[in-house]
């Protein structure tokens, strides 16, 4: 058997990507091969930033060029059963990492909490469904035979937060080559090393069960210009943007198909039926989960008068801060700021202040805060609470930060007026703890959120503690709600006519 260059080069690569955990720099030549560094292991994440990752490259445009050929490579030689051999191969690969991925996300962006974001990632491990979410339709009538199955698009172009970046690799890369697609991701700059990472680590498991090489690629160092060539390639087939309103927005001028995932800014109601110490709870653990990062999260609380001192008590018994106001004024001058704009009625003197969240205190932690501000000893506290009316900054903004604005309403009514407000038509997420089933039904009814939660944390709404799957794209602006395999598909029909194939 004739053996070439590239075949010796194909089995170091694969011998490579079974050390678990390190990056080597593949030689380019077989002459190359006795200059390569010693192998090394270790158990702490080590963010590489050079060296050969599988999948990565310096180009935007040779990132789509891989994925284009490969995609072709997918379609043509391999079947439903292999794409779900890959997803085993992703799932399993990436279970064995999920604390080293925990850990070098933390240290790169600075954002969240080390614990959590080992749960987040085995979530969308665990929970993000593949082939089995692919659904054939078929009708058989006296005019034949109509058969409709999901077919992939090609290639996906994704853009992926800096909140959940290796979270939403994962899940996109499952979803996404589970409907028969390749995707080139332009990931958060602020995030991309944990995501060359963890798409190197896909990338291996797929090779070494066979499968093509740059299924899933990224660009190194990525832009707006690297997203402005994904937009405007004509071997993309479909963009998909998980994060902010204004990235949504300039996908959507692209003239492609678009899948965006938006802002959200949860409201809570609790209502005098509901369990107040299970309401505290649950809410407790939602909006302080790694550090109220998730677009889902619980973002503002309307409790009714009458259990609203009640809910403040067991709020600080499952282990929140309440800030007075003095405290509650240091901590918006900390981590909000504003600008003056011109008012032309309903405003004093006609200025109204603008805020906007500082980045620089998205998620980060509670107790880091009450330091700041002067207050030592409380470096645990993992969520701030504070009494506040409708139209404060803390009420009308998704900060992502673990502060919980508490507003007292005299009823429901003014309750669900005030929620449906604060959630300003992002139709993301909203929850409500009671037990009145009319009550429950009303204010989903009048949300119209995407995912609708009763008596329990929000996190239950993505499968956390809850049934359903999961997903990192929640694409509530252009309608598709939560993402899964059938979502990356195009419908396609196949007819035969005058009867044919038909025994009846």
């Amino acid at each position: 058997m004739n053996v070439s260059e590239q075949d010796i080069l194909r089995i170091v690569s694969a011998v490579m990507s079974k050390i678990e955990g390190k990056n080597i720099q593949m030689p380019t030549t077989t002459e190359s091969l006795n200059t390569m560094p010693a192998i090394e292991t270790t158990k702490d994440a080590q963010i590489v930033d050079s060296g050969y990752q599988m999948g990565v490259f310096e180009r935007i445009e040779d990132a789509i060029d891989a994925a284009f050929e490969a995609q072709k490579e997918y379609t043509k030689n391999f079947q439903l059963k292999d794409r779900e051999k890959f997803i085993k191969a992703i799932r399993e690969a990436c279970l064995k990492e999920v604390e080293n991925l925990a850990r070098m996300t933390l240290e790169e962006t600075k954002l969240g909490r080390y614990e959590d974001k080992i749960l987040k990632n085995q979530l969308v491990i665990n929970k993000t469904p593949g082939t089995e979410d692919l659904r054939t339709h078929a009708i058989s009538g006296d005019d034949g035979l109509m058969l409709e199955e999901p077919a992939p698009f090609g290639v996906i172009a994704a853009i992926t937060p800096t909140t959940n970046p290796t979270e939403t690799l994962i899940n996109n890369t499952i979803s996404m080559i589970a409907a028969g697609n390749s995707v080139v991701f332009n990931v958060h700059p602020s995030a991309k090393k944990c995501c060359a990472y963890v798409l190197d680590l896909m990338n291996r498991a797929i090779v070494n069960q066979g499968g093509p090489k740059n299924l899933i690629t990224m660009v190194k160092n990525p832009t707006m210009e690297t997203v402005k060539v994904l937009s405007q390639s004509p071997k993309i087939r479909l963009l998909v943007g998980t994060g902010g309103m204004p990235m949504v927005r300039a996908l959507l001028q692209s003239g492609k198909k678009v899948i965006g995932a938006g802002a959200g800014n949860p409201p809570v109601i609790v209502d005098e039926t509901a369990d107040i110490h299970q309401a505290a709870k649950q809410i407790f653990y939602g909006a302080s989960f790694d550090n109220n990062i998730l677009c889902l999260a619980e973002k503002e609380v309307f409790v009714l008068e009458q259990v609203a001192d009640e809910f403040v008590y067991q709020m600080i018994e499952a282990g929140a801060y309440l800030l007075n106001k003095v405290q509650l004024e240091q901590i918006v001058n900390l981590v909000l700021q504003y600008e003056e704009k011109p008012c032309n009625s309903g405003c004093a003197g006609n200025i109204k202040r603008e805020y906007h969240v500082r980045k620089e205190w998205v998620g980060k932690d509670a107790g880091l805060m009450l330091e700041q501000i002067g207050i030592t000893g409380k470096r645990d506290v993992r969520l701030l609470i504070c009494e506040v009316p409708f139209e404060h900054p803390f009420v009308q903004l998704e900060q992502l930060m673990p502060v919980l604005p508490i507003v007292r309403c005299k009823d429901l009514d003014e309750a669900i007026s005030f929620a449906v407000q604060a959630e300003h038509g992002n139709r993301h997420t909203a929850s409500m703890f009671s037990k009145n089933v009319d009550r429950l039904t009303r204010f989903a009814r009048a949300i119209e959120t995407t995912i609708f939660v009763k008596n329990s944390s929000t996190l239950a709404g993505v499968g956390f503690k809850g049934e359903g799957y999961t997903t990192m794209t929640i694409a509530g602006p252009t309608g598709e709600g939560l993402t899964s395999a059938r979502s990356f598909t195009r419908q396609r029909r196949c007819v035969l006519a005058e009867g044919g194939f038909r025994i009846i």
